[in-house]
């Protein structure tokens, strides 16, 4: 019976891999004929610029000025609702938190007075609770590494305890916004648990957020299993929450969350959306890979303080002769900003900060020197039409290891950021929403005649 099994699966896996093989043959296109109908791959133009497809009020980037009539590559800059986010995040620095702050610019259009914090405070407090029994039915029941997976099954499922699911007014879809505003945090966190208790064969600890703390001071706290943080921990968590909260409307899942917004769809199908395009390596996951490339170059550069070994390894890694041989250095470039970005700026000085209260100086110093080199290496390797420089993948990846925040919770973080932003742009498509987005695309296909099944 083993036997048998065992040549089912090699016929089985011979079978699929000659329907891949078919798959490749049919669906094939050469790079020429995007050129030749004048598609914009990606929807973006030959220099990356991504094409315009809609109007936010939300936020906005700026990565180039007009001087003269020219395009002229600038310091990247990241407005909230007109605020500058390095500006909002230098207001609350050291004497507050900012995640719920910043939240309720995001979804209302202005800065609360300390009234209208309490009051919203309160709402995303009551928000903090799940269904009797959810999460011993639904989180701990088959877990899964990927904890952003653990979360979507959570949103949707979320929907059946909603008897106002399909409800799209304005007022139910800031109901359901506040919700998962609310839960995200117990979400992932407590998916992360199941999975390393069932899977990693480790303590269970499920601890219940505190009316008393703050998104990142809760986040900290559930997570750890005795729940102690300090205060530099806690605020420097709280300032990577506000900095991934938004990034304007062309990012792929904050897309997605318009594009699904626009059929109608409900807010827990469209928020399952957006967790599916954040989780893809391409967007969200970005910063694990550059956590997993810094620990192979300190296996393998015996002196950190050797510019010319590390200066060389990042050639091996970009001519794909080491890491994942993909030749790629993750957390250098981003698809707008090319000065800088103005995230990681911000990151960097709690990132001193942080590294010299755990003790972590040398690493940052590796960290710096290869957001120094890295540049120089992809010049000299690619001609390039604008500049490579450090995005905030870069330094996230490494403050959130400093915080001992296990690999699998990376993209959740991103995502219990995201989902205030994610809630902005639904409404504001809602509120401006006549048609459903809907783009084209050129066929290419050659007409052929119709062929009988005994003549094939």
């Amino acid at each position: 019976m083993r036997d048998r099994r065992k040549c089912l699966l090699k016929k089985n896996e011979i079978v699929l891999n000659d329907y891949a093989r078919m798959c490749r043959e049919a669906d094939h296109l050469e790079p020429e004929m995007f050129d030749k109908y004048e598609v914009q791959r990606g929807l973006r133009d030959k220099n990356g610029n991504g094409v315009v497809t809609g109007l936010t009020n939300v936020s906005r980037i700026e990565s180039f000025q007009m001087i003269n009539g020219v395009k002229t590559p600038c310091e990247g800059k990241l407005w909230y609702r007109g605020y500058d986010c390095i500006e909002l995040v230098k207001g609350f620095k050291g004497r507050r938190f900012g995640f719920e702050e910043v939240s309720y610019l995001l979804l209302f259009g202005k800065l609360p007075d300390e009234k209208q914090l309490k009051d919203f405070r309160e709402i995303l407090i009551a928000c903090r609770t799940l269904p009797t029994n959810f999460t011993r039915d639904v989180i701990m029941k088959a877990p899964s590494s990927d904890i952003m997976n653990s979360l979507t099954r959570s949103v949707l499922t979320l929907a059946s305890y909603d008897k106002e699911c399909n409800d799209t007014s304005i007022e139910n879809v800031l109901r359901q916004s506040f919700r998962l505003i609310g839960v995200f945090p117990m979400l992932a966190v407590y998916g992360y648990h199941a999975y390393n208790h069932y899977q990693n064969d480790d303590s269970m600890y499920i601890h219940r957020p505190s009316r008393k703390l703050s998104t990142a001071e809760n986040l900290l706290m559930m997570l750890r299993p005795d729940m102690k943080y300090t205060q530099l921990e806690a605020a420097v968590l709280d300032t990577a929450l506000v900095l991934h909260m938004e990034h304007g409307g062309g990012n792929n899942s904050t897309f997605t969350t318009r594009v699904v917004t626009s059929s109608g769809s409900d807010t827990y199908s469209v928020i399952a959306a957006a967790l599916s395009s954040l989780k893809g390596p391409k967007h969200g996951g970005a910063n694990i890979k550059v956590v997993e490339m810094m620990r192979e170059i300190e296996a393998n550069v015996s002196d950190w303080e050797d510019e010319d070994a590390v200066r060389a390894y990042l050639k091996k890694i970009l001519n794909k002769e080491a890491f994942d041989r993909k030749g790629l250095i993750y957390g250098m470039g981003h698809a707008v900003y090319s000065l800088s970005d103005p995230r990681a700026q911000v990151f960097k000085s709690f990132v001193h900060q942080l590294a010299s209260a755990k003790g972590r100086e040398k690493d940052f110093a590796l960290y710096s020197m290869i957001e120094r080199l890295a540049p120089q290496v992809i010049a000299e390797k690619s001609r390039i039409y604008k500049g490579v420089s450090a995005n905030v993948d870069f330094y996230s990846g490494f403050v959130y290891s400093m915080l001992e925040i296990p690999l699998e919770m990376f993209t959740p973080i991103f995502a219990i950021a995201r989902i205030v932003g994610w809630s902005a742009h639904r409404i504001e498509e809602l509120i401006n929403m006549d048609k459903i987005i809907r783009p084209a695309y050129k066929s290419v296909m050659q007409e052929r005649e119709y062929v009988g099944r005994d003549d094939r």
